[in-house]
């Protein structure tokens, strides 16, 4: 080879190095803007449709508009995509595997029905990920079943079961329909827990199926057991249901109570204040409880049609506020027990749930309230449906630290 020959071929062997080097650095940079993307996990056509579904994904796109407005650190692009798990473990976990493995999901949101929830919990600490639960009440989930990428923001079946032995009288005996899945379960247990510390005693319990229609058979159960109380260990569809049916038997008038452990604001909407009248019942928010939350809830009901917002998805929006602030603080993290690692070292504030914190367990600490559905004559605009009865402060409400079974609070 000429000396022409061959330095024509080594400045073709350095501009493709240089090539080479060029396309990686272009490489590299697009890793550093892969999106961060938020994969709200929900019931799109079952019986909590109404309390998480497409409001969850409002409120999930909320949170990252108002996380930006306010001037929050965005160090990626943001992207929100959603699924219905149908209630179902097994779909439930297979979107979880999908969205982590194909689509390069960081955070799943919402999750309804704790044994979607459970199920899923599994796969996010396999793969390193975050699940953010407002959707499932299990205590399992910050207890037994805990895992250092889970918070569970909103309600337990704790919380609800301390709620609801307040709302009734010491001593009282019970009689319960517990829904037949892991969170009948979990809040049967709590309940029992609750009730026998303030002296009542559960006499009797039926087992009922989730998504059933007809309960007539359970509430003559119950109100064949004369028991004071009659429990309803369910949740959205099945409570509206077992209120409305346990109001045709005229079970309260002959001198039974019937307390919701778990009552969403879309139940006495399709209720109606006639027939929800005077149930007391525990929750975390109220859209009308403040004028921050006033001010978010019309701002969501007019993207959902006059729909406001429940709970559940009140959760939503708060707890991927925390998390966007959490993942930016560690600049773009992909570690998922890291980020939520930070979420438990910041303290927690939005309009929504005002102060708190998330406990080494996952579990967010705030108050609770024991609210009462309002008489008709009571009721002044759309959707003004509550009495505050009492604040449960965080101190009084929540399963202590030590009680739970969490395996790594046991290490710690």
């Amino acid at each position: 080879m000429d000396n022409t020959n061959f330095r024509r071929s080594r400045r073709n062997v350095l501009l493709a190095g240089t090539n080479l080097l060029i396309l990686g650095a272009t490489n590299v940079r697009a890793e550093e803007v892969k999106p961060l993307k938020i994969g709200v996990l929900t019931d799109m056509s079952s019986l909590y449709r109404d309390v998480t579904g497409q409001g969850s994904v409002t409120a999930a796109k909320m949170a990252v508009e108002d996380y930006i407005a306010q001037g929050g650190k965005k160090s990626r692009p943001i992207e929100i995509i959603s699924a219905d798990h149908q209630n179902k473990a097994d779909v439930g976990s297979a979107v979880a595997r999908q969205w982590i493995d194909r689509d390069g999901v960081d955070v799943i949101a919402d999750v309804p029905t704790s044994s979607v929830a459970l199920a899923v919990n599994n796969v996010v600490r396999e793969k390193n990920k975050v699940m953010l639960v407002s959707g499932a009440s299990s205590s399992d989930l910050t207890g037994k079943d805990c895992s250092p990428n889970t918070v569970q923001w909103t309600y337990s079946t704790y919380a609800l079961a301390v709620g609801a032995a307040m709302a009734t009288n010491p001593g009282d005996t019970w009689f319960t329909l517990t829904v037949d899945y892991a969170f009948g379960h979990a809040m049967q247990r709590d309940l029992n827990n609750a009730i026998t510390k303030s002296g009542g005693k559960i006499i009797g319990n039926v087992l009922t199926p989730l998504g059933t229609p007809d309960f007539s058979s359970f509430l003559l159960q119950a109100q064949a057991s004369k028991a004071q109380v009659i429990g309803l260990i369910n949740a959205g569809g099945d409570t509206v249901n077992s209120i409305k049916q346990a109001a045709e038997f005229g079970i309260t008038k002959r001198g039974q109570r019937v307390v919701a452990t778990v009552l969403y604001i879309d139940d006495v909407h399709s209720l109606g204040l006639s027939v929800a009248q005077g149930l007391q019942f525990t929750e975390a928010f109220y859209w009308d409880l403040t004028p921050k939350t006033r001010a978010w809830s019309e701002r969501f009901a007019k993207r959902m049609g006059g729909q406001h917002p429940s709970a559940l998805q009140a959760g939503v929006y708060a707890s991927i506020l925390h998390y966007l602030k959490a993942e930016a603080d560690l600049g773009a993290s992909s570690d998922g027990k890291a980020v939520v690692d930070k979420m438990k070292a910041l303290p927690t504030n939005d309009p929504l749930f005002g102060k708190g914190s998330v406990r080494i367990d996952g579990r967010t600490i705030h108050d609770m309230y024991l609210f009462e559905v309002k008489k008709p004559s009571e009721s002044k605009y759309p959707w003004d449906y509550y009495h505050v009865v009492k604040t449960l402060p965080a101190s009084d409400v929540w399963r202590p630290l030590s009680a739970g079974g969490c395996y790594f609070v046991k290490n710690t």
